[in-house]
């Protein structure tokens, strides 16, 4: 059946009896011609490129080796984030806050990411933090009540601290930046409440109905933009360093992605020589000062061996209706990257595509990942990572116990203070130069989903060049003019603010708005070609059992009213009955066929 709804193969249902004396009920087989032998041989094909698909489970050793792979992969992602928020946090210089916040995101993200592989979409898909709320979140943070302290004050407060003076006073600083970090805390939490309900009550394909192409390129395109502020304050401590880091990723993520590497392994008890991609796995005061490697060596000696991150650990997150609605923004942007991350990760782990339960239960385990992020304090929520998903393609190992290390290596390593403390010590123009190359490919991967969109019509080009324009002069516009909005309620203001000086939320806005409202077939808006592109073509070895919830199946099946919850896996039973219903409406020709003839009776139609 195509995505039309038209049939386009004869299908025959054919009726027998077990005889007369059976108790068995009439049986009813489904016989599909030449389309089920093809599925057969594409099934076979993909299994045969597959080194482990999704149930299969990889020696111990393999899993932790490739575990750590997915770490490295996803570590420029994580690490991000937390260095970016260190200036408007107000905690530049507080290295063991700093390190703290990295063991903690590290943490959470290990227990989103086993959330999410055991009873969430259960496919192989990292969870980590997102820049979808790194927007949002340096919108609220640029608030004149979160300005960071005059220099002035943050330097005789320093002098203190270093004579041992005040201990109220070194207190006094912590709250600074806890204070903010609980305000963005308490934003995530209210604001993934969102996401949680779109998953569980099933909303998420009525949502995705209205948003196509044109909505999510502005949207994910203004993520990337609107951080090169941040990449250029890092790259430029240093240009040099930040260009030759940008040489060196380049080189070993596309000069040299398909040179194989000479390595070494013992198998079938000798040792052996093979050739190994190694390149597509790993890729990697005065002007000049801030590119040194030793000028936060004091963050490694003064963090502790552990520290176990723990909720509520920089206090009560503080709630508020601005930051939570700005918040909202980040939230619906990470859904809709998520569901296409889906559909890429099922082709590449050998699975059908996820059905609706999965995705709805993938969406409303990242809002309770999210969640766990508020109550941790990482300043951030989690979402699904499109790196590690093109990474199964690469290793062609799609098993999810691979990825279920992974969040364990995540946990433990969270757990060390040193291990965290260790990045604090990357030059500045070092995490510049990654900031180059990561916000680029954002930008870039919100670009490419015009591919499906007709960029010959103007009404499609008005829609695109307005919302991205309109994202990036209105937040530029509201921080130039302070104080413009004065509706008299400060609330309102605030709300106002936050949201007109989110810069994807302006892009996805109008995109939305206008792509829905201006006339357009569903052709020149991409809206058919991106439907059929993400959510068909796979060539699966598992079938829709693998997307089964662990230990539940028999008491899921057993009770009927688990049937009608979207995030169940029962609930595709109801899917079956309506689509052998609609099988039934072409008045099939039902004949009788001998017990021992069965396949050959059935064959001859």
């Amino acid at each position: 059946m195509e995505a039309n709804g038209q049939v386009k193969t004869a299908t025959n249902i054919c009726v027998y009896y077990l005889g007369k004396d059976s108790d068995e009920q009439p049986q009813l087989t489904l016989d599909i011609a030449e389309p089920h032998t093809q599925a057969l041989e594409e099934t076979a094909d993909k299994g045969v490129d597959l080194v482990y698909s999704l149930n299969d489970r990889p020696p111990w050793y393999l899993c932790i080796l490739l575990g750590f792979q997915h770490y490295i992969l996803a570590f420029g992602g994580i690490i991000a984030i937390p260095l970016i928020l260190a200036e408007p946090l107000c905690i530049q210089d507080n290295n063991v806050a700093k390190s703290q916040l990295i063991s903690t995101i590290f943490f959470v993200s290990g227990l989103s990411t086993i959330l999410q592989t055991t009873i969430g979409t259960r496919l192989p898909i990292l969870q980590g933090g997102t820049f979808s709320f790194i927007t949002p979140t340096l919108a609220i943070l640029a608030l004149p009540k979160w300005q960071c302290p005059a220099p002035q004050k943050a330097a005789v407060l320093s002098v203190h601290i270093q004579n041992g003076t005040s201990h109220m006073q070194m207190v006094n600083s912590d709250e600074v930046w806890m204070s903010r970090m609980r305000e963005i805390q308490g934003a995530i939490l209210v604001s993934s409440l969102l996401q949680i309900v779109l998953g569980f009550s099933g909303l998420v394909g009525l949502v995705l109905k209205f948003i196509g192409p044109l909505a999510i390129a502005p949207t994910i395109n203004l993520i990337g933009l609107s951080l090169f502020i941040e990449a250029g304050k890092k790259s430029g401590g240093h240009w040099g360093i930040a260009a030759l880091t940008v040489c060196l990723i380049l080189l070993f993520s596309q000069y040299l992605s398909k040179v194989d590497v000479p390595m070494i392994a013992y198998m079938d008890k000798k040792w052996k020589v093979f050739q190994y991609p190694l390149f597509k796995l790993f890729s990697s005061d005065e002007y000049g000062f801030s590119a040194r490697t030793d000028i936060n060596l004091n963050a490694v000696t003064n963090s502790p061996w552990f520290h176990v991150p723990y909720p509520g650990q920089w206090g009560m997150p503080t709630v508020s209706v601005s930051s939570v609605l700005g918040m909202m923004a980040g939230v619906l942007a990470s859904t809709m990257e998520s569901i296409g991350d889906y559909y890429a990760c099922a082709r590449l782990s050998g699975a059908p595509p996820p059905p609706t339960h999965a995705i709805n239960r993938g969406i409303a385990v990242e809002g309770i990942g999210c969640i766990l992020a508020a109550l941790w304090g990482t300043g951030n929520g989690t979402t699904s990572y499109s790196q590690n998903i093109a990474a199964l393609g690469i290793t062609k190992v799609g098993s999810r116990l691979v990825l279920q290390t992974t969040g364990i290596l995540m946990i433990v390593l969270g757990i060390f203070g040193k291990f965290g403390a260790v990045f604090i010590t990357i030059p500045d123009p070092v995490i510049g130069g990654m900031f180059l190359v990561m916000f680029g490919m954002i930008a870039a991967v919100g670009i490419s989903n015009l591919q499906y969109v007709d960029l010959n019509s103007s009404r499609n080009l008005l829609i695109l060049g307005f919302s991205t324009f309109s994202g990036l002069v209105l937040p530029t516009w509201f921080h130039s003019n302070p104080g413009i909005i004065d509706t008299g309620i400060k609330e309102l203001d605030q709300v106002i603010v936050v949201l007109f000086t989110t810069h994807m939320f302006i892009g996805g806005f109008f995109g939305f708005i206008l792509d829905n409202t201006i006339p357009g077939t569903d052709k020149e808006r991409g809206i058919k070609s991106w439907r059929d592109k993400v959510q068909h073509g796979s060539k699966n070895t598992c079938d829709q059992s693998c997307y089964d919830i662990p230990f539940c199946n028999a008491v899921l099946n057993r009770l009927r009213c688990f049937q009608y919850l979207p995030f169940l896996p029962s609930y595709k039973t109801t899917q079956q009955v309506l689509s052998l219903q609609v099988v039934f409406k072409h008045k099939p020709t039902l004949r009788q066929c001998p017990k021992k003839n069965v396949t050959t009776c059935c064959g001859e139609s």
